[in-house]
């Protein structure tokens, strides 16, 4: 593998990791939800996806004391696939957290709402590659790429 993009810094030796965007991680609940305080989300039940239990920790954990872990909520549905992901809160049956791009993408956002919260949280994406190897002609215009759309 030539490159690669991680949300965590790579803990191998051989892989270099350069940070190339912050993505601001969003609470979202069904269009109808007014206050996304504490027992509401709690009422709501959590929409699970392959990052939210990391997304929930980070995001929930620095803005509501209560919080511990994405565990505490009761869970009604997951998803991991970017497309679906909002389908069951737009319907009502809970909410989730999620990067803005997956928020962004959802097909029907009149059914969800998106809230940052008042302690914004972004997560990091890490452009890596392995730290020993040059880098390729036609890697160099992926990577160009890449961050002119990042």
């Amino acid at each position: 593998m030539d490159i690669g993009f991680m949300t965590s810094k790579s803990t191998l030796a051989e892989v270099s990791c350069t940070s190339v965007a912050a993505e601001s991680l969003l609470l979202v609940t069904p269009e109808t939800v007014k206050d996304p305080d504490w027992e509401t989300l709690m009422a709501l039940s959590f929409i699970d996806h392959t990052d939210g239990c990391h997304h929930a920790n980070l995001l929930l954990g620095e803005n509501y004391p209560e919080f511990q872990h994405s565990h505490q909520f009761p869970k009604k549905g997951y998803s991991n696939q970017i497309g679906l992901m909002l389908e069951p809160v737009s319907i009502g049956l809970g909410f989730t957290v999620l990067p803005a791009h997956a928020v962004e993408a959802f097909h029907k956002p009149e059914h969800i709402k998106a809230r940052q919260l008042p302690n914004p949280v972004s997560e990091t994406l890490y452009l890596c590659s392995r730290r020993h190897r040059g880098c390729q002609k036609r890697m160099e215009t992926v990577i160009t790429e890449a961050r002119r759309w990042l």
